[in-house]
């Protein structure tokens, strides 16, 4: 089941819960995830990973001059295309606010009801800062 509330409604303790320090990171989000965010705008990758979490596809989604982020078809397509089983979400806030927008949470909810049809998990979503990354399924909404 995914949970999915407005930003306003989005309690402190789930802000809290989702958040993890810099220092604390895995491998994942230290060496292969963080060093590939632009430092001056926003960015959306796509990593895709087999039945035995080997990476087999990234896809990088820019953000447009709105510092949004819109992942074309082509990104989804390509990593369908190899036979992912799983997939992280993750892109930046270059305001140094991990807390997730009104839009992330759409893009979450869409994506991951996207993923579940074609029988893909949506493993998380992180929002990257410099202190550290916010993760919607340590915030328990995915």
């Amino acid at each position: 089941m995914t949970l999915f509330k407005s930003v306003r409604k989005l309690p402190q303790s789930a802000i809290v819960a989702g958040f993890v320090s810099r220092e604390a990171e895995d491998v994942v989000a230290r060496q292969l995830l963080r060093p590939l965010f632009p430092t001056d705008g926003e960015a959306m990758l796509l990593a895709g990973f087999d039945a035995y979490s080997r990476l087999i596809g990234f896809e990088c989604a820019p953000g447009d001059r709105a510092g949004r982020c819109v992942i074309a078809p082509g990104c989804w397509n390509r990593l369908l295309g190899i036979g992912v089983s799983t997939i992280v979400m993750a892109h930046n806030h270059p305001s140094g606010i991990a807390r997730p927008s009104d839009a992330d949470l759409a893009c979450t909810q869409e994506a991951a009801h996207f993923l579940r049809l074609v029988g893909i998990d949506l493993v998380d979503h992180l929002i990257f800062v410099e202190s550290g990354h916010f993760s919607f399924r340590n915030a328990q909404l995915i």
